[in-house]
């Protein structure tokens, strides 16, 4: 690699983890993101274009990206993983190499693999915007939980959060945990025990025991597709002893809120009647998501906040 490229990569603005991003920085795209909310919007990227590659199925991720884009006046380059190459074995490397040879500006990947994205950013020249990977992390998906929070408190410091369902398989329980602790919140965790992940470094707690000092309670998906929930327990049997239940959100706080990244598993996570309560903020997240992202393409296309 020469001296030119390598500076090039320096220089590139890849999103793959709050991890390496300062309090600072983080700070500054909360801040930004709530600030394109009230309708203060940065310079158009008339001209700029993004690739959207998503191994894995989204909704909201997807669609919220694409949605942010458009806000931007950032040209979408269509990406099929069923109709390219991939099906032929070309490597994701490859994949992106080309994409940026043709003269995309960014990209936006959801991968199956956990880091995946180590090997682009060590070799690309335009930024990767991680939309999740395998059980790793969701570093989008956190910015948009952050800013919820940040939107209902205006602070992080000593505010109570509890991380509830299914850790070990979780990337988006992974991201949380480690930036809300930085950030001064105090985290636990929620979990059965075969579903509990000692590596986010979080006390675990039984949710009855803290429903009633939590101002966040933070739910996570079941995921299905990573192990087979009947070996466990039912649907049911994890509602009763694991889920948001009525009897359970009566007992929260004043002001506590209720977060979950979605999609909802109704009356497994969450009883279906309590998804828009007066307490969720769920579709919140979700709208707040298009502005998080507004920002996290904003700085990576090297945009003014």
């Amino acid at each position: 690699m020469n001296t030119t490229q390598s500076k090039s990569v320096q220089e590139t603005k890849h999103f793959v983890s709050l991890e390496s991003l300062s309090l600072e920085e983080i700070m500054g795209m909360i801040e930004e993101s709530l600030r394109y909310k009230q309708g203060d919007l940065p310079p158009l990227f008339n001209g700029k274009t993004v690739a959207n590659l998503f191994f894995e199925n989204s909704t909201r991720t997807k669609n919220s990206f694409q949605m942010a884009e458009r806000h931007l006046s950032i040209q979408e380059i269509p990406f099929d993983v069923t109709t390219s190459s991939v099906t032929k074995g070309e490597t994701l490397y490859d994949t992106c190499k080309t994409l940026e040879a043709i003269g995309v500006n960014a990209l936006v990947i959801r991968h199956p693999e956990a880091g995946y994205y180590h090997e682009l950013v060590e070799k690309l020249n335009i930024p990767v915007l991680n939309g999740g990977d395998g059980s790793g992390e969701h570093p989008s998906q956190s910015l948009l939980d952050l800013v919820t929070i940040f939107e209902e408190f205006k602070t992080f410091q000593g505010l109570n959060v509890a991380i509830c369902g299914d850790l070990v398989h979780s990337r988006v329980a992974r991201s949380n945990a480690s930036v809300l602790k930085r950030l001064g919140a105090n985290v636990v965790g929620c979990s059965p025990e075969s579903w509990w992940d000692d590596s986010m470094g979080l006390e675990r707690k039984e949710l009855d025991d803290v429903l009633a000092t939590c101002d966040v309670i933070m739910l996570l998906r079941v995921q299905h597709e990573r192990h087979i929930m009947g070996d466990i327990f039912s649907k049911e049997e994890y509602h009763e002893r694991y889920g948001l239940t009525v009897e359970r959100v009566a007992k929260m706080k004043d002001g506590a809120i209720i977060m979950h990244p979605a999609p909802v598993n109704r009356d497994v996570e969450i009883a279906g009647c309590l998804i828009e309560h007066d307490k969720s903020r769920i579709f919140p997240q979700m709208t707040n998501g298009v502005y998080a992202r507004m920002a996290i393409l904003n700085r990576a296309l090297g945009g003014q906040s």
